[in-house]
């Protein structure tokens, strides 16, 4: 049998190359292995990037506002005369965009359209990102306690999960929300901004949360039958311990991967109520609403339609890719 000769350095001190036979992944944990994967998939760093940008804009939105030297709020049409013609368009022509406002003016009321989008995209990753950690955080809870108990508990919770998956979400979140403010908030008085915010928050979540129930609970029904789960049972280890120590850090993949994809479904969710009028109320900019405006003004001003229409078409799809990149990464068996 020939032995192969050891490396050696050539004259200049530098070690000769490896073996290129040499797997790469030698001597790396899953995840390293991971990241090793996620860095080779171009769509995957090309979406990571994009959404880094997003969430970037909205964390620096009173920066940028400085920096430009604009808010959201401020009527620049109504205030500044010349920027809006009679009918309440803008003058300038592609919505009023110029050198001083970038994306143009808001016809009518006059805001200026670029902080309406940097702010729009503050208030939908808010909202959506809460929503995202509640549903969450229950399908956790109730998808391990019905795969892990079984029995009576399993076919309760299955139960309660199939009701919810049968409810038409945007139907009844539209027809609740008029019933919870009446309940907090007197005819006469304002809604406040917190609590359309809180609403949106549990009602989104209170619809959501079945799916990656469902999910993990199938995934605890196959993991609860294997070896190192019955060889902690038979070692004495408590229900809890079982839970945390064995069956959870096996789940990580499938929910990393569902909240991943969640948070863009909630966000057009929640631009979608806005749009139908139970999201967000005014002075608070939102997706949503700007869609709305749009509809109505599309006609003499195309452009106020199109920055956040582009906007969230870009946002949905490079999230909806980078879940996809993340889920190829930890599970290389699964082909898009």
């Amino acid at each position: 049998m020939t032995i192969p000769a050891p490396a050696v350095a050539d004259h200049s001190g530098t070690p000769a190359p490896k073996d290129p036979e040499t797997p790469e992944t030698v001597g790396r944990s899953p995840g390293q292995l991971m990241w090793l994967r996620f860095r080779r998939d171009r769509t995957g760093m090309a979406s990571a990037a994009i959404v880094l940008f997003f969430l970037m804009v909205a964390a620096l939105a009173p920066v940028i506002s400085t920096i430009y030297g604009k808010d959201p709020y401020t009527l620049y049409g109504q205030d500044v005369p010349g920027l809006l013609n009679e009918y309440g368009y803008p003058v300038l022509p592609n919505g009023g965009i110029s050198s001083e406002f970038w994306f143009g003016i808001e016809p009518n009321l006059g805001r200026d359209v670029f902080m309406q989008l940097v702010y729009g995209i503050r208030t939908s990753l808010l909202i959506a990102a809460a929503a995202t950690v509640l549903v969450t955080a229950i399908g956790i809870v109730m998808g391990i306690v019905a795969g892990y108990a079984g029995g009576r508990t399993d076919y309760a919770i299955g139960r309660l999960i199939d009701i919810t998956l049968s409810f038409p979400a945007t139907l009844f979140i539209i027809a609740f929300m008029p019933v919870v403010e009446n309940i907090f908030v007197s005819p006469d008085e304002e809604t406040p901004v917190w609590l359309r915010a809180v609403t949106l928050i549990i009602m989104l979540t209170a619809f959501q949360w079945a799916g990656i129930a469902r999910i993990l609970r199938g995934q605890v029904l196959s993991l609860r039958e294997r070896e190192f789960v019955e060889a902690a049972r038979v070692t004495g280890a408590s229900p809890a311990r079982i839970v945390f120590k064995e069956l959870l850090p096996n789940l990580w993949t499938p929910i990393l991967i569902q909240a991943t994809l969640l948070l863009p479904a909630l966000v057009t969710a929640e631009a979608a109520l806005s749009f139908l009028g139970v999201g967000m109320i005014e002075p608070i900019p939102d997706w949503g609403r700007m869609f709305l405006r749009g509809t109505q003004v599309y006609q003499n001003d195309i452009t106020y339609l199109m920055f956040p229409g582009i906007a969230l078409v870009i946002f949905v799809i490079a999230f909806n890719l980078l879940g996809d990149s993340v889920r190829d990464a930890f599970d290389p068996k699964i082909k898009r």
